[in-house]
């Protein structure tokens, strides 16, 4: 699940359309023939070089390039010569056929192993979110020497992970909100994907939880209830035992009486 993706679809400030179109052909530029200097870019784009360095700040800011040292590059006594490389966000941002390949794969999967493989591939290549997720809720348990609210620390977890996530309370338990899903293409079609998702929730809560809506489904947004802890009162708990009076032991025994005393159970969370 690359979050790469997800930081290329935030929308970069409003430019003009000639501006947007220039620094679209700078990245192509420098996917097509790697690394670049501002003077190598301009000579291709006919434009000068300070117009390039202006476009490039550009992309530097929305994290779509970086820049770096050239190789053994030191121009006399000035400023070491500068290259401009794409970064990961900055390549997401062309089309690539990742959900194409994995469709093909799960198919595959699917038609030589049936759904269990699925789920077994979809458990698997959750096993190192949830590992990941797991760490930031302990790291936060023990930071805060208490239980903290485990929903609102998974979904900070999960927006780093490229979620987008929120958790909100409500009268009856918590909400969890996933904004934006890196598979929501290939789970439409293998809902194993949502299903271990929602397992992997589960766990990290600590109690069962609901999944209400899904963005593969066709849903704004992929919500998840999570209920409320159910807390023993006094009103569940047994009531000390009474002692019994003289006299009543031998009645008891000798069938006097033939009620049934009742064992009130403290209940537990389920």
């Amino acid at each position: 699940m690359e979050t790469a993706a997800v930081r290329a679809a935030v929308p970069s400030p409003a430019v003009p359309a000639e501006d947007g179109r220039t620094r679209d052909r700078v990245s192509g530029l420098l996917l097509e023939h790697g690394p670049q200097s501002a003077a190598e870019l301009a000579a291709r784009l006919g434009i000068s070089p300070a117009a390039v360095r202006r476009h490039l700040d550009g992309l530097l800011a929305a994290g779509r390039v970086d820049e770096r040292v050239a190789p053994g590059g030191q121009r006399g006594r000035g400023r070491p010569a500068r290259r401009f490389a794409l970064t990961d966000a900055g390549r997401s941002s062309f089309p690539h056929a990742y959900d194409d390949l994995a469709l093909t794969a799960l198919r595959f999967v699917a038609e030589h192993g049936g759904p269990d493989a699925v789920r077994a591939v979809a458990e698997k290549q959750l096993a190192g979110l949830a590992e990941r997720c797991s760490t930031a809720v302990a790291s936060a348990e023990e930071a805060a020497g208490v239980t903290v609210d485990r929903a609102q620390v998974l979904a900070a977890a999960l927006t780093t992970e490229g979620y987008a996530a929120t958790a909100s309370a409500i009268s009856s338990g918590g909400q969890l909100c996933q904004h934006h899903c890196p598979v929501a293409h290939v789970a439409a079609e293998f809902p194993q994907l949502c299903e271990a998702e929602t397992a992997v929730i589960s766990k990290l809560v600590g109690t069962h939880v609901q999944r209400l809506a899904t963005i593969a489904h066709g849903d704004g947004i992929c919500t998840t209830h999570i209920p409320a802890q159910i807390t023993p009162t006094a009103r569940n708990k047994a009531a000390p035992a009474r002692p019994v009076p003289a006299g009543s032991a031998a009645a008891h025994d000798a069938g006097a009486s033939t009620k049934t005393p009742s064992i009130d159970r403290e209940r537990t969370p389920a």
